[in-house]
């Protein structure tokens, strides 16, 4: 079914700043004091801010506090290896979650890891979204063959499993944290070009935009001062699903030997090194880390759907 452009009645410009602002109030609620009460306001939200911070807290404080630099070859002992949760080590210490077959705390490669997916996931993501942001929105805003194009190599994108194009890619440049990103980048850009390109749709057609026109601002203008923070809610929405998206292909790709080196795992990487071990026994390899990756994709995807609820005024925020 194709979509028809809505008619264009000049008014005052002041209904563009009027929306604006009350889109851009709806994002911080007014103040980040009241974002974050509106956001906490039943248990669905506090938990997702909770699971949030534990999270985060872990990626980005957890290395500060762990026991072991699992990156540093000088730090491990081989003796070491397999050991199971709180195990004495070698060179003094207790291995609270054991260890792995190098010999690495298992806790401290967890934190370790877990950082490094969300970097790298967290990067990949940001290009899809700057990606896809400026192409929905121009397709939206000029139409025709330009439309037509994006819209076409967005369906081409989104008919192949984001998995098999980002193995496609890896397989024709090789394997590598920079190219593990920009391989998510090139799986996810499309689903932020369509949503952009839909609120630009709606957007464009509104009354401040044609003021806006009338008063011969350019096209630059227009998009980025006017009609680009008219549209962010519902990228703003998708940003964090497919944040937890590209976390999840990123461990995949890890697993399979094609994201961190086996010298700076993630946590697809730790859960591929334990993997043969499971019918041993030695569970814990695995196990601990795909418990970290599970509590990072639910706390992502909890606070999006949360983030929907806030910014969405048609829905209950109590």
């Amino acid at each position: 079914m194709s979509e028809s452009r809505p008619d264009s009645t000049p008014i005052s410009t002041s209904a563009g700043g009027g929306v604006a602002a009350r889109t851009l109030a709806r994002l911080a609620g007014c103040r980040s004091s009241t974002f974050l009460a509106r956001f906490a306001a039943n248990p669905a939200g506090k938990l997702a801010l909770l699971l949030l911070a534990l999270t985060l807290l872990a990626a980005f404080a957890g290395p500060f506090l762990a026991p072991q630099n699992p990156y540093d070859p000088a730090a491990l002992d081989i003796l070491d290896a397999r050991l199971p949760p709180g195990s004495a080590a070698a060179a003094g210490g207790t291995y609270l979650l054991g260890s792995d077959e190098q010999g690495r705390d298992l806790l401290s490669a967890m934190v370790y890891g877990l950082r490094l997916s969300l970097l790298v996931a967290g990067t990949g993501t940001g290009l899809a979204c700057l990606l896809g942001a400026a192409l929905g929105l121009t397709a939206g805003y000029f139409g025709g063959r330009w439309e037509r194009l994006v819209l076409a190599l967005a369906d081409l994108q989104l008919s192949f499993p984001a998995l098999l194009i980002a193995l496609a890619l890896l397989a024709l440049s090789g394997p590598g944290l920079p190219k593990v990103a920009l391989a998510l980048a090139a799986s996810q850009w499309a689903y932020f070009a369509r949503s952009a390109r839909a609120a630009a749709l709606v957007e464009s057609g509104k009354d401040y935009m044609a003021a806006a026109r009338l008063q011969g601002l350019s096209h630059a203008r227009l998009l980025w001062r006017h009609l680009l923070p008219n549209c962010l809610p519902p990228l703003l929405v998708i940003l964090p699903l497919q944040l937890a998206a590209a976390i999840s292909l990123e461990a995949t790709l890890s697993f399979l030997g094609l994201g961190a080196p086996a010298t700076e795992p993630s946590l697809g990487r730790l859960i591929a090194n334990g993997f043969a071990y499971l019918l041993s026994g030695q569970y814990w390899i695995s196990l601990y880390p795909g418990l970290l990756l599970t509590l990072a994709v639910t706390a992502i995807t909890l606070a999006a759907d949360r983030l929907a609820a806030v910014l969405d005024p048609r829905r209950q925020v109590d």
